[in-house]
């Protein structure tokens, strides 16, 4: 599947005008002092330098793209201001579905900063912790093995009982595909490929021990894919090649562990009362544990029956 790629302009200002017209909302109908030199008015509200600095800070603009993304910045601050104005002459602020998604955007930002300033930022893992990652992790690295399929793409309603009667019946995907031609139902062909550092280990076992040619099916709401395992191969990585990957994962995993225990530690400091005891969690429930490292998102499972008609579920 091929991806347009946005300019990077026309995404920083699509980002600066849409993401935070909701919480700018909050401050429709006040006056307050703006600090910082004003590079423009809008109607009596002045925007002003550090707005601007605040915006191109969290563009992370490049420091040959600063001069045009400053224009372009700047240009979104005009704009937001405007529907601000606008929306406090209509009243906009005061809609409650505008007021809740206020106070969760409020309610987000400062747990999030609490929690940056309570645990910091964990220290970079060391050599030794990745090499003793890698080496107790053969599975991701040097015993990865790449899992090639071809699909074809159908939408659900077509999927019935003569499809999976012919799918038992049919040797090869290029079978299905011509019964598929035979009865008039339309279907696209894809190919992709997975690691088995990128798939949940029960579900890379079930493909690994499928054979070659092997067909299955996978339903993910409106389309259903027909698949088959092409091939199998070896597809190590060396330390050397996993040591960023390994990196990311144990930063982000000691980051998660330092949250779970600030949580834990005010949840017992706490008083909670469940009011509605039908979604209370139960006792002792704990967070997920991260996942492991994949060089792509990890495919989620499936509980439908649908999806595990061959075996195997959740593969994207």
């Amino acid at each position: 599947m091929k991806t347009k790629k946005i300019g990077s302009g026309r995404r920083l200002l699509c980002a600066g005008l849409l993401v935070t017209v909701a919480v700018g909302l909050g401050a429709c109908g006040e006056k307050e002092k703006k600090s910082g030199q004003a590079l423009a008015s809008v109607n009596g509200e002045e925007i002003t330098v550090l707005q601007l600095n605040e915006e191109m800070q969290r563009a992370g603009v490049q420091s040959e793209q600063q001069e045009s993304a400053r224009k372009q910045l700047l240009q979104s601050l005009v704009d937001r201001q405007l529907l601000m104005n606008e929306a406090a002459k209509d009243k906009v602020d005061r809609d409650p579905k505008v007021v809740q998604s206020i106070e969760r955007a409020k309610a987000l930002i400062v747990a999030q900063a609490y929690m940056q300033k309570r645990i910091g930022t964990p220290a970079k893992p060391t050599p030794a912790e990745v090499a003793d990652y890698f080496d107790k992790h053969p599975e991701f690295f040097v015993r990865r093995k790449q899992i090639d399929m071809k699909e074809l793409v159908i939408a659900s309603n077509d999927m019935n009982d003569a499809l999976k009667a012919a799918m038992d019946a049919a040797k090869s995907l290029d079978e299905v595909a011509a019964w598929l031609d035979a009865h008039k139902i339309k279907f696209g062909r894809t190919q992709l490929a997975r690691s088995t550092a990128d798939l949940p280990p029960e579900l890379s076992s079930k493909l690994l021990a499928m054979p070659k040619g092997q067909l299955f099916i996978i339903r993910e709401g409106q389309r259903s894919l027909l698949i088959s395992i092409a091939d199998i191969r070896d597809n190590p990585v060396t330390l050397e090649q996993a040591t960023g990957q390994i990196e990311q994962f144990l930063f982000n995993k000691k980051n998660k562990e330092a949250a779970d225990a600030e949580l834990a530690r005010l949840r017992a400091a706490a008083k909670i009362e469940y009011l509605d005891k039908t979604i209370a969690p139960g006792k002792g429930a704990a967070p997920a544990a991260a996942a492991a490292p994949a060089a792509a998102p990890a495919a989620s499972a499936s509980g439908s029956n649908e999806a595990n008609e061959r075996g195997v579920a959740g593969l994207k």
